[in-house]
């Protein structure tokens, strides 16, 4: 009887020890689920009221990618707000599964929770544009739209913003040419006392 009885007192010193362990156990747990992560497409928002105010600040937040574990690591973020709640949120972040760690302004740590972020979903292809037929004889034709004139404007004194090409150039300063020196030759010609 003296065996079960040093069994029985062994039980509840064991009881008494592992009880503080179990508090603890549960302290940490909620303290885990101090934050609330939530997605919504490729952004990733995370939510806590653990966090209290230290020198004009909450706290900030990480974001961890797969094989990161520490929260420098991570993409992090200034947690916003007021006492009543902090938020913080990543904008652009890929498809996979996150961890998400709030460290409070006080050196606390309000939570960790992991996150999966989906791909995003491709929307359908929208359909192609078509011309409604009608029954109608009066219903006019879609034209094609046109393009703007290249040449410029053709006509009026100035108006004209024709590019010409070199050859177009060189020809037209031959024949200018060509007309002031027949020109000159024939004025001269004329003035000259004719000889009979």
């Amino acid at each position: 009887m003296r065996t079960t009885r040093d069994l029985r007192r062994s039980g509840l010193a064991t009881a008494a020890a592992v009880l503080p362990l179990a508090l603890a156990a549960a302290t940490a747990a909620a303290a885990a689920s101090g934050i609330s992560v939530s997605t919504s497409g490729s952004e990733v928002t995370v939510t806590t009221r653990a966090c209290r105010s230290v020198d004009g600040g909450f706290g900030s937040a990480s974001l961890l990618s797969p094989g990161q574990s520490d929260f420098s690591q991570g993409r992090q973020m200034s947690l916003t707000g007021t006492s009543a709640g902090q938020s913080a949120v990543w904008s652009g972040v890929g498809a996979g599964t996150y961890t998400v760690i709030v460290l409070c302004q006080d050196g606390r740590t309000a939570g960790t929770q992991a996150v999966r972020v989906s791909a995003p979903s491709t929307p359908p292809p929208s359909p192609s544009p078509s011309v409604a037929s009608t029954s109608s004889a009066s219903a006019a034709p879609a034209l094609p739209p046109t393009a703007a004139p290249t040449r410029g404007v053709s006509a009026g004194l100035g108006g004209t913003a024709t590019d010409h090409s070199t050859a177009t150039t060189v020809v037209g300063g031959t024949l200018v040419t060509t007309a002031v020196v027949s020109t000159v030759w024939f004025l001269r010609r004329r003035s000259e006392p004719q000889r009979l």
